[in-house]
């Protein structure tokens, strides 16, 4: 789902690789709030009026600070002559056809969107997991981003996992004529992950470091990176999301 010249895969791992840096990146996860809703809403290719809908799908009041959103793009037959053509995604096919999803969602017909909401279930919210993301600074039309996650042992008994990390760009509402505020996934990158509770340190947690490509037209200054992660009966056990300090 991306390409990076190895000098920047290098780079990547220098900015991101030890202890030091990666304690030291000004935009992680850490104290951020771990968010315990994911919805994710999909919008055909199409559907240039699902975009601009009022009556998009929101979360409630009471959920809104505990609640990740991803919006994402479907690709459409139509190809470039589609509206939406130029921020469609073929992941947002494959999240679609995601075995790790509690049900199947069929891909939104040509003038219609649908949505998700995926809720953390209560003995992981109070003794979550361990996951972490974070982003580098962009270089040129890449940008340097990670993903760890160490789950309890009694959380390990429920894999394999899949980890899902998403680069999405934050659109506050009124921008790009959308009346609702959006997060746009732009780039992604999926993993399994098999954790051995009895092995080694190393067989016991997950971390990944890469380059994600910055689509055209994404304002870097929106960036942030988000991920989530699935167990072996498709349920979301763990959320987070970075924020830039300073």
């Amino acid at each position: 789902m991306f390409k990076a010249h190895p000098s920047l895969l290098v780079a990547a791992a220098l900015l991101m690789g030890s202890a030091a840096a990666h304690a030291a990146s000004s935009c992680s996860s850490d104290g951020v709030p771990r968010p315990t809703v994911l919805l994710e809403r999909f919008i055909s290719a199409e559907c240039d009026t699902c975009w601009a809908d009022r009556r998009t799908p929101t979360p409630p009041a009471a959920e809104r600070a505990r609640t990740a959103v991803l919006d994402w793009i479907v690709p459409s037959p139509l190809g470039d002559e589609a509206a939406l053509s130029a921020a469609a995604r073929r992941d947002a096919s494959h999240r679609l056809e995601d075995r790790t999803l509690p049900q199947a969602l069929p891909a939104p017909t040509p003038q219609a969107a649908t949505s998700q909401r995926h809720a953390v279930p209560a003995a992981q919210v109070a003794a979550p997991a361990r996951l972490r993301v974070a982003q580098g600074p962009a270089l040129s039309d890449y940008i340097g981003v990670a993903i760890d996650f160490t789950p309890s042992r009694a959380l390990a008994a429920q894999g394999p996992f899949v980890l899902w990390l998403a680069l999405v760009e934050q659109l506050p509402a009124g921008v790009e004529g959308s009346p609702v505020p959006r997060q746009l996934v732009r780039n992604t990158q999926r993993h399994e992950f098999a954790p051995s509770p009895n092995g080694q340190p190393s067989q016991r947690s997950f971390d990944d470091r890469r380059v994600f490509q910055i689509p055209n037209g994404a304002k870097r200054e929106r960036l942030l990176v988000l991920g989530w992660v699935h167990d072996a009966q498709g349920r979301v056990v763990a959320v987070a999301q970075s924020r830039c300090q300073g």
